[in-house]
């Protein structure tokens, strides 16, 4: 059984982005809207990490590159 891949920084922004698009149209029903609330905050922690993650490896690399 194969995984699934990580989505990229990209990835993730542009499924918060529509997500938070649907929350801002606010058509949708209440249990919609709900769902797309606790989405929003998943993505916006994956966001977070995968940030900070990319950030460690930017500052390794430059450390690297400085030695």
């Amino acid at each position: 059984m194969s995984s699934k891949p990580e989505p990229t920084f990209e990835e993730l922004l542009a499924s918060l982005e529509q997500t938070i698009g649907r929350l801002a149209d606010g058509t949708a029903p209440l249990d919609e809207l709900v769902a797309a609330h606790e989405r929003a905050g998943r993505l916006l922690a994956d966001a977070e990490t995968r940030l900070e993650t990319l950030k460690a490896k930017a500052e390794a690399l430059s450390a690297q590159l400085r030695t």
